[in-house]
């Protein structure tokens, strides 16, 4: 399983938030975060940021976008995805775009739009509710006790 996202995360507790899901995490599926550089130019931000999201996704990957306006799924349904439909021979990818979102390129590659919410959430945080999410799913599929 791989996360693809746009920046890089420079606030301790989001990095310190980030280390402890990617270690929970590790007990059930390799994960790897690949971070792609955002864009300082507002103009060219989705096109370069979507060129280089695209060059980390290989033809096998089962792309899960992370979109505002994308499917809505209770943390019981996406563990279900992710253990039945998600990436059935084919490589889970979730990408979280930045600041200004996804590009039509990505979005066009993308085999599952996925929202958690109609919020606006900043990219930093959105990273640990998604890796807390899969956590979850994980426990859920694996029926071991977690906090509700």
């Amino acid at each position: 399983m791989k996360i693809i996202c746009v920046g890089k995360i420079k606030e301790k507790f989001f990095i310190e938030a980030l280390n402890e899901y990617s270690k929970r995490i590790s007990k059930y599926v390799n994960l790897s975060i690949i971070e792609v550089a955002d864009e300082a130019n507002v103009s060219l931000a989705l096109k370069k940021e979507g060129e280089r999201i695209l060059s980390k996704i290989k033809d096998n990957d089962y792309v899960i976008t992370l979109e505002i306006d994308g499917n809505k799924l209770s943390s019981l349904d996406f563990a279900r995805k992710i253990d039945n439909n998600f990436g059935v021979n084919k490589n889970l990818t979730f990408v979280i775009g930045g600041s200004y979102g996804l590009s039509e390129m990505v979005k066009a590659r993308s085999d599952y739009r996925l929202s958690f919410s109609t919020l606006t959430f900043p990219h930093q945080l959105f990273r640990v509710i998604l890796l807390e999410q899969i956590y979850r799913a994980y426990k859920i599929n694996n029926n071991e006790n977690y906090h509700k």
